[in-house]
């Protein structure tokens, strides 16, 4: 009865590990009213180098009693050209103004204003312009937005006239300059957006020139700010290619000296140009139209430095980071994969020469000292994404030569990383390296989301605050080798444990994964958690041995969709700007929306399908396991007959991998990510088990087990296969190629003994000739020989060992023949 009812109560379990993971979130106060008037003052291309206390001395005193951020610019193209970034600014989403784009550069024709009543203004190209973002980008934008939910603005030059434009083109009140008096324009309505200037190109003396321009603009608009007012000061866009972070200042009542944040970046002093209006509505107070705005309201946060220098170094150090990351990341996995690639076709010829040969034909074997290099290659290769990840505690991009110096870093942590894989206890054992490289790399990025995901940040092989689509959380290779780590480690663990007990050890090294991916304070990332809590079920209901039938699929898909309709059940019942990204889609569907997101989603899939290397990755690991590793020749079916949790944890990643990029609109990024960690540890793991296919030994009493766990420790002497704790059957504890500590030839001394049972035939899956469970002993009939054995053979009771690695053969004068075992045991004379 229990074990009918273990799926469903494994089930259950998995589903309540999901949604307590995902329906915690931060709490996340409404913005309240804090002004009368708000103020949103552009200059285009401002970084936070460009302020200091001698050009731009207004900012600066600005920037020490407000609040500071850094501001990520993305627009609907890229990069944003001022055009886009004013756009954008008053649509509170992604726009971008139609027309033709010099590659890699921004347009320079103006913007066309016309004035014909000296109050107001007017946009002529605005009616193509909304009927452009409407109808031909993705994003589903109403350029004009900001301006509709106020009852007047105010323009001031022809970047803000982009901004407060009304989407038929109509702009309420416009100037093209400040006046000597701003007081009264400023006054006139409740929300004015003022352009300060640009600053452009890469010489320091030009850009500090400009800056001290549009400074002393910014003292005239503060100097005659209305009465308790919020101004909000912003580097609206770029100026060139490459794309940079940007200044964010917000000075009024409420926004003293802290971060500013917002709910669409989730980390402290980071904001996206999108929050910028709805950032104005809150703080007047006003209902912001959800449907149009893809932004949130900023908040100020506390934690900032009291030292103004050493708090705007941060924001500054970070564009620098963000910088440096663009430039090394595509280098990186495009080596990354090309290494990958290579290391696959040379692993092929040593699988091929890694199962030994009894007979005079055969090929070579490989010397021990090559497989041993061949190893401690493979760890390295499965290590350097984790290790890349952790490179960036160190400050790479400060030097002059950042790629190089990021470079010299991971190759150290690469190699301190194999030489604490390679002297772990345990690691002669068929699934020593396995073991370890999994549970290492689950440490390095557990431990990094633990603390807040810092590393992921700006990293090489985490996320850019330039691309605009996760500041917080796990990143899509993070999640790839997170995944993969966690249910490897659940796989190796359950190994070791009794097979009643394997489906629990999976759930609960996989439940703590789903928390750590799903929970908005740590991975913060639901669509990730469900696609593992996926791969999660489908590995605990096959860890125990067998095949993944219709009915255990079935109770995998259920888990699965429960957490993700549980979540989506409780992320639809929080406030609009409190939900995420599921609760966002859900909300878009019921709208009349979901098309846009559905569009955006496969274009994002598409794109990314064809421009990443971590597709090559991808590509490149299932051809090797389909067209090799689960080949008879390839080593992984025998090592899926033997350890059948091992098996279990590879089917689970692979379908958590799939379907997590997939459905987070990253392709085949995240099924990459995994197969830099998965494949060279299934290679290294198949090539252990074909060195020892061919050893024989006899089962050791004091070995035998009757727990059914296969203990891969290595420790004790003369056991054979998992239980022995050695290397695939042979449980010899050495490396390949090691002397086997009990011949199969001569013959035994001591007097004659009665003949043993033949041994069951050797089968590389998990399942014997006779349907039954690779790890389930085969019982021969009370009384009478085992079944298929020669007719008259003194046949004494079975001595089987507890596990079905432990191959029994008995010794016999002289060598067998390849692939064959002896029937009886041969009484000495």
């Amino acid at each position: 009865m229990l074990r009918r009812l273990a799926p469903a109560l494994l089930t259950v379990l998995v589903v309540a590990l999901g949604i307590t993971a995902l329906a915690a979130r931060p709490p996340q106060g409404t913005p309240q009213r804090t002004a009368d008037f708000v103020v949103l003052a552009g200059i285009a291309g401002l970084r936070w180098e460009d302020v200091d206390p001698q050009s731009t001395p207004t900012l600066w005193r600005m920037a020490q009693d407000g609040s500071i951020g850094s501001l990520s610019v993305r627009s609907a193209h890229r990069p944003t050209c001022p055009v886009d970034g004013w756009l954008t600014l008053g649509a509170g989403s992604f726009a971008a103004w139609n027309g033709s784009r010099t590659a890699g550069g921004c347009p320079a024709t103006g913007v066309a204003v016309e004035q014909p009543d000296g109050i107001g203004a007017n946009l002529p190209d605005q009616e193509s312009v909304v009927h452009y973002n409407q109808q031909v980008l993705p994003w589903g934008t109403v350029p004009g937005s900001l301006a509709e939910s106020v009852r007047c603005s105010v323009a001031v030059g022809p970047g803000a006239a982009v901004a407060a434009a009304r989407p038929f083109g109509r702009v309420d009140r416009y100037a093209s300059a400040l006046p000597e008096d701003p007081r009264g324009l400023l006054g006139s309505c409740v929300l004015s957006i003022v352009d300060l200037g640009t600053v452009d190109g890469s010489d320091p003396a030009v850009r500090a020139e400009e800056a001290r321009a549009a400074d002393a603009q910014l003292a005239r608009v503060l100097a005659a700010r209305p009465p308790r007012s919020l101004v909000l000061v912003a580097g609206i866009s770029d100026t060139a290619q490459p794309s940079r972070l940007h200044v964010a200042v917000a000075d009024g009542p409420g926004w003293e000296r802290g971060w500013l944040t917002s709910a669409s970046t989730g980390r402290d002093g980071y904001l996206q140009l999108v929050d910028l209006a709805p950032t104005a509505l809150a703080a007047l107070g006003r209902p912001m139209p959800e449907r149009l705005f893809l932004g949130r309201p900023a908040v100020s946060t506390d934690g900032r430095p009291a030292d103004l220098a050493e708090a705007i170094n941060a924001p500054a150090d970070a564009d620098r980071e963000a910088a440096a990351q663009r430039t090394v990341s595509g280098g990186f996995f495009t080596l990354l994969a090309g290494v990958q690639v290579l290391l696959a076709l040379a692993v092929l010829p040593l699988l091929r020469r890694a199962r030994p040969h009894a007979g005079p034909s055969g090929p070579m074997p490989v010397s021990g000292r090559v497989m041993s290099v061949a190893e401690l290659v493979l760890v390295a290769a499965a290590l350097t994404v984790p290790a890349a990840l952790l490179a960036d505690a160190v400050p790479w991009w400060r030097g002059e030569h950042p790629g190089w110096i990021f470079a010299g870093v991971t190759a150290l942590l690469v190699a301190a990383g194999t030489a604490a894989v390679r002297f772990t206890p345990g690691y002669a054992g068929t699934l020593g390296p396995f073991g370890a490289v999994a549970g290492l790399t689950t440490l390095v990025v557990g431990l990094d989301v633990l603390t807040g995901a810092r590393l992921q940040l700006n990293g090489v092989v985490g996320y850019s605050a330039l691309q605009g689509g996760r500041y917080a959380g796990l990143s899509t290779v993070g999640l790839g080798v997170f995944l993969a780590g966690a249910l490897l480690s659940g796989g190796w663990l359950a190994q070791r444990v009794h097979r009643g007990w394997r489906p629990a050890v999976m759930v609960a090294v996989g439940g703590l994964a789903v928390v750590v991916v799903g929970s908005p304070y740590l991975g913060a990332d639901p669509i990730g958690a469900i696609a593992l809590t996926a791969g999660l079920s489908v590995a605990a209901v096959i860890s125990a041995g067998g095949w993944l039938t219709i009915s255990r699929l079935a109770w995998a898909t259920m888990a699965a969709l429960a957490v993700g309709i549980g979540f989506a059940v409780v992320d639809l019942r929080r406030p609009a700007a409190e939900r995420g990204s599921l609760g966002r889609f859900l909300s878009a569907i019921g709208d009349g929306t979901g098309g846009f997101a559905m569009h955006r989603s496969s274009t994002e899939n598409f794109e990314t399908l064809v421009n990443s290397p971590l597709t090559v990755l991808a590509l490149a690991g299932a051809l090797l396991v389909w067209f090799a590793l689960l080949q008879p020749w390839g080593g992984l079916m025998r090592l899926f007959g033997i350890y059948p949790a091992v098996r279990a944890a590879l089917a689970g990643t692979a379908v958590a991998a799939v379907l997590g990029g997939v459905l987070d609109g990253a392709a085949l990024d995240v099924a990459g990510a995994a197969a830099a960690l998965v494949v060279p540890m299934a290679a290294l793991a198949s090539l252990r088990v074909l060195g020892h296919a061919a050893d024989r030994t006899r089962p050791g009493g004091s070995r035998a087990r009757d727990d059914g766990a296969d203990d891969d420790s290595g420790s004790g002497s003369g056991g054979a296969g998992p239980a022995g704790g050695g290397d695939g059957p042979t449980g010899g504890g050495g490396p390949l190629g090691a002397v086997h500590p009990r011949p199969i030839s001569g013959a035994p001394a001591g007097p004659p003994r009665p003949v043993a049972s033949p041994a069951v035939p050797d089968v590389p899956a998990d399942r014997a000739s006779d349907g039954s469970s690779a790890d389930e002993p085969v019982e021969p009939p009370s009384g009478g020989p085992m079944p298929n054995a020669p007719a008259g053979s003194p046949v004494a009771p079975a001595q089987r060992p507890a596990d079905p690695s432990e191959e029994v053969t008995p010794t016999v004068a002289g060598p067998p023949r390849e692939g064959t075992r002896s029937s009886s045991e041969v009484a000495a004379p």
